[in-house]
């Protein structure tokens, strides 16, 4: 089997990026959801390491400077907008899960920052733009389309705010990936804004406890 053919990476995009995603929408059993969502995942792995022969290492020459930069003044920014969104929304949320639940608020940046960021990134910016980069000529589309797929990922959540939130994280992703080729990086630019939502009080339109 040819795995580097195009029809076998457009049969393969379309069952991860969108037959998946879209399936999480109707009402299956959970256990069934997550055997899949398993077996996409351990598939992905393999593809990244046997057929792409990728290796998990991080870069030595990775511009650490230039990259907190950048992230640290997105980060102001989205701080500046969010505050002011929840306190106009619903203010009685603002900071509400570390004020009230320290623990909780440390245990779940920990776990969503390693076992659901990591494996996104993983998915959606190392395996996606290794697989189908080749594929496209324009780099605009290119990440124009993992904007939306990256969205229909979190399409399960019926939330407006999310896909328009998750659309927008996609392209600055996507840029940060195609300008480092870091899974370590981007990963940890999604940890930081993905947290700091939890903590600003927009966690439970995101699936996060509150």
């Amino acid at each position: 089997m040819d795995f580097q053919h195009t029809n076998y990476k457009l049969t393969e995009f379309f069952l991860i990026f969108i037959l998946m995603p879209v399936s999480l929408v109707f009402d299956y059993p959970a256990w069934l959801k997550l055997g899949l969502g398993l077996l996409g995942f351990i598939y992905i792995v393999w593809m990244l390491l046997r057929v792409e022969k990728q290796r998990f290492k991080l870069n030595k020459y990775l511009n650490w400077k230039a990259f907190w930069k950048r992230t640290l003044v997105l980060l102001a920014c989205i701080c500046v907008l969010t505050v002011v969104y929840v306190y106009f929304t619903d203010a009685s949320k603002l900071f509400i899960v570390p004020k009230t639940k320290l623990l909780l608020w440390l245990f779940i940046l920990f776990f969503y920052s390693v076992f659901s960021v990591y494996p996104q990134e993983l998915i959606y910016r190392t395996f996606f733009f290794v697989r189908y980069e080749s594929l496209f000529r324009n780099k605009n589309l290119l990440i124009f389309i993992n904007a939306i797929v990256f969205c229909l990922a979190h399409f399960f959540f019926k939330n407006t705010l999310v896909l328009v939130l998750t659309f927008l994280g996609g392209i600055l992703f996507a840029l940060t990936f195609l300008k480092t080729k870091s899974t370590i990086l981007v990963t940890i630019e999604h940890a930081i804004y993905g947290s700091w939502l939890f903590t600003v009080g927009m966690g439970s339109m995101l699936g996060f406890p509150s």
